[in-house]
């Protein structure tokens, strides 16, 4: 069963969110291992958040994943949440 990362920016972090894009893209193309995933946005338009779907039953490899990503450790985050997904719809 796939992961879902749910991902919350820190208030006033865009910057951060926007110095790291490149790294981050990277990143997921490399590891391969997420198979969805795109930016949550505020309702003034910006990026507020990330959702990534992850093609692993293992919990511990997608929070490995989660903590290498550039964005995790460039401070990004105020909160990462990951849950067991069943993939139905669009599967």
């Amino acid at each position: 069963m796939p992961h879902i990362l749910i991902c919350r920016d820190r208030a006033g972090a865009l910057d951060t969110r926007l110095a790291n894009r490149d790294a981050h893209l990277a990143y997921v193309a490399e590891t391969g291992l997420a198979t969805f995933g795109g930016p949550m946005i505020d309702d003034a338009g910006a990026m507020c958040g990330s959702i990534l779907m992850l093609a692993t039953d293992d919990r511990a490899e997608a929070e490995a994943w989660a903590a290498a990503d550039p964005y995790a450790k460039a401070g990004l985050f105020e909160s990462v949440e990951i849950k067991a997904f069943k993939h139905v719809i669009g599967a």
